[in-house]
């Protein structure tokens, strides 16, 4: 009877040792425990990227299926360029049109067109000269009665056009002597510089008809096909993101004291529960919720609790996305 008994008494205190040591089951981990080794529950984020053109068009080429692996800036799919490459065309026509108007300006007068405005600032005073004895010959007959009035006053008209067609000429040759003007210059300027961005934009919507992967990842879905007609940001595919690896897990209230960012954590997967992977605590939300449906508990619980991330550095490719892991 006695060796019942004491063999009782020392699992009692065997018992008694291993709960004062790594204390009671708790909601999130174990409470009261001297270990301060904390287990949470939760799941690998599937974080996912609807990919889509930042222009409208035909859809010529989609190059990846679904469950397919793609490297960032790899081309998953492609609009018809027809109509980008004749933009991209015009705009470069406009460029130069509009250069050639600016080097003009800059260089100038031509001396050949100086010297023809001289020759015709010539001209104008030869006639204004025979206009002008015309006139004086009409006043010094217009007493005697040798003219007429009429003959006097179209002398009188010719010297005044002789006199107006020569200041013209004069002002011309001396136009084109300054050179071009500033403002001028400033505004043949602020069109090629236009034109230019113009050119640009041409050229950035020429490239955009082509959709690159923005990360490493795995196509989820292939929403579009070759054919397809989409605006602007319609979805063509889903991108699932391979890389940071992210862990969603809860906390309770209880034991919120004891985590911090940057703290290194365990990570359990059910496929490989001897070899876990290293990560870190990233954020922690200051905002408390009801427990979600999803987090995984020994227990059932309804009380408020945290969220938290766990970000995973060199996570194996065991590690999938959604599923369920233990953190530690």
């Amino acid at each position: 009877m006695k060796r019942p008994i004491i063999a009782l008494i020392m699992v009692l205190l065997l018992a008694a040792g291993l709960v004062w040591w790594f204390g009671i089951p708790g909601k999130m981990g174990w409470v009261g425990s001297k270990s301060t080794q904390l287990t949470l529950y939760g799941n690998v984020d599937i974080r996912q990227v609807p990919l889509g053109f930042r222009v409208n068009g035909r859809i010529e080429k989609v190059e990846f299926d679904e469950g397919d692996r793609v490297a960032a800036g790899s081309v998953i799919a492609s609009l018809d360029t027809t109509t980008y490459r004749q933009s991209v065309g015009a705009a470069m026509a406009e460029v130069s049109a509009l250069r050639a108007t600016l080097d003009k300006a800059i260089a100038g007068p031509r001396q050949t067109e100086i010297a023809q405005a001289e020759a015709a600032l010539s001209e104008r005073l030869a006639d204004l000269e025979n206009v002008t004895l015309a006139y004086e010959r009409a006043l010094r007959l217009r007493p005697n009665g040798t003219i007429s009035q009429s003959g006097l006053d179209e002398a009188i008209a010719a010297k005044s056009i002789a006199n107006a067609r020569t200041a013209s000429a004069r002002e011309a040759l001396a136009l084109l002597k300054e050179g071009t003007r500033k403002e001028d210059l400033e505004a043949a300027k602020a069109n090629l510089a236009a034109a230019q961005a113009k050119l640009s934009s041409a050229r950035t919507s020429l490239e955009d008809a082509q959709l690159r992967a923005p990360n490493d990842g795995i196509i989820l879905s292939r929403v579009r096909e070759p054919g397809s007609i989409v605006a602007p940001g319609d979805p063509v595919s889903v991108l699932s993101l391979l890389k940071p690896v992210w862990v969603r897990s809860y906390i309770s209230e209880v034991d919120l004291g004891r985590i911090h960012p940057g703290m290194v954590v365990d990570v359990y997967s059910d496929t490989k529960p001897d070899k876990p992977v290293k990560g870190r605590i990233g954020f922690i939300s200051p905002v408390a919720e009801f427990t979600p449906k999803s987090v995984e508990t020994p227990e059932l619980r309804t009380d408020l609790v945290y969220r938290l991330r766990v970000i995973v550095d060199d996570a194996t490719p065991s590690l999938r996305q959604g599923m369920p892991v233990t953190l530690r």
